[in-house]
């Protein structure tokens, strides 16, 4: 009889349990991001002309990426929903992120707070309402003044089917999967034809999403040389408190509170943090968290969390989960208060904070949702100047990326252990996946010779 190696293990290593071969360190992709981000840092601060022109390289693959994140969601949650024998599996998983979102956004909401009342990063700037360009923020504050709870609401239900996907609306594809998904779990054995072409889908797009991170060096490069081009370090170092304070309040809030977390169900934040290094390095590059959407779907899935609970807990956590932005709206704000030398009673402060909470759902999905819900914020908060925003308009980019880091770092926590709770979490591949083992080798397959 013929001995045959089993598909996936490496001819030059047939024995099962051998060491695979070690890559060169310059094969990795988040190697390469870093890479392309440094020298798109020195481009755009030695050539920021050079920097700025950089700027479609970043647009372009952001693009790419967004192209495939509509049918990447229909298609995981899709399957993942007619899979379920129970649908009230569905409400309950969604149940659970919802509590999760709420309790987590208010925490972030709270350690903004506290941390903006502690360091106060705007007192002593005596800013001058006079000076500022309020024309600068007229346009958020319009967007703010556009959004109610109603309006992003009644936006959930797509005009079209194809209008939602045409428009890349995640919220809108969601509400459309959740709702094809269990109409096919409801259908039973008659829809396993189509199931199956959904299936092999789904395979063809995660394989396309590799093929398409091959080019996120490209991206991450453009995009920061444009960054640093256009905007310059020096305007992080005029306002050098609040940047810094944020990057601090989110580095306490990522390994202080989601830390915790974590820890509390079985995992390291740290190992979770590196195991997500390659995708973490592309949200720095690009300032994009919907860069690595798909990337961190198949990922979770691959760490052992259900695809039905991947499936509805990431794509919603991108618009109900954004910890980052919630540490920005109250920190930001407090900043803008300290800064005018107006000192805001603890009342105000609570009023500020329950505002902040509605308001940031009302944004959510909304590009530019940040500085957006920030604007919606102080509109209904009078103590604090819209116009004061302008102040912080020029390092609003580079506290983005802390925004955007922190918010796809809280939507991976948010994810397994909404998995743990539901028991839909694979501890063992999560051990696997976090710890950085290969996966097992497939025992070699015995044929018999053909006579």
């Amino acid at each position: 009889m013929t001995i045959k190696a089993a598909p996936g293990v490496s001819p030059a290593h047939p024995e099962p349990g051998a060491p695979p071969a070690r890559k060169p360190i310059w094969t990795h992709l988040y190697v390469q991001v870093i890479a392309a981000i440094v020298l798109g840092g020195l481009i755009g601060h030695f050539w920021p002309t050079v920097g700025e022109d950089l700027k479609p390289l970043g647009d372009a693959f952001i693009k790419l990426v967004k192209m495939i994140i509509a049918p990447v969601i229909f298609l995981t949650v899709t399957t993942g929903i007619a899979h379920l024998r129970d649908l009230k599996d569905v409400g309950r998983v969604a149940g659970k992120a919802f509590a999760y979102f709420l309790t987590f956004s208010t925490l972030a909401l709270i350690v903004g707070l506290v941390i903006a009342n502690v360091v106060r990063p705007g007192a002593g700037m005596n800013a001058d309402a006079t000076t500022l360009d309020t024309e600068a923020v007229a346009q958020y504050s319009q967007a703010a003044h556009d959004q109610t709870i109603t309006g992003f609401l009644m936006h959930i239900i797509p005009d079209t089917v194809v209008g939602a996907f045409a428009e890349g609306e995640i919220l809108q594809v969601l509400f459309f999967s959740i709702l094809f998904g269990i109409s096919l779990a409801i259908i039973g054995g008659r829809a396993q034809p189509v199931l199956m072409v959904l299936e092999s889908a789904s395979a063809a797009f995660f394989r396309l999403v590799d093929i398409l991170m091959k080019a996120a060096p490209i991206g991450a490069f453009g995009a920061f040389a444009f960054t640093i081009g256009r905007y310059g370090i020096d305007s992080v170092i005029n306002l050098a408190a609040l940047v810094g304070t944020f990057y601090l309040t989110s580095l306490v809030f990522v390994l202080g509170v989601l830390g915790a977390v974590a820890a509390a169900n079985g995992f390291s934040i740290l190992k979770l943090i590196r195991y997500l290094k390659e995708e973490l390095l592309l949200v720095l590059g690009t300032s994009s968290s919907e860069a690595a959407l798909p990337s961190l779907i198949e990922k979770m899935e691959r760490a052992g969390a259900k695809k039905s609970v991947v499936g509805l807990v990431v794509p919603t956590g991108y618009s109900f989960n954004l910890d980052g932005t919630n540490i920005y709206m109250t920190l930001a704000a407090l900043f803008i208060a300290q800064a005018y030398g107006i000192e805001l009673s603890l009342g105000e402060q609570l009023l500020l904070l329950a505002v902040a909470m509605l308001s940031s759902k009302g944004a959510a999905g909304v590009t530019g949702a940040g500085f957006i819900t920030l604007a919606a914020t102080l509109a209904v908060v009078p103590s604090v100047p819209v116009a004061g925003m302008a102040l912080i308009l020029g390092v609003d980019r580079f506290m983005s990326e802390c925004r955007a880091l922190t918010n796809f770092i809280g939507n991976a926590v948010a994810t397994l252990v909404v998995a743990r709770w539901d028991k839909a979490l694979d501890t063992e591949a999560l051990n696997t996946a976090l710890n950085g083992a290969p996966p097992p080798l497939a025992a070699p397959l015995v044929e018999a010779d053909e006579d």
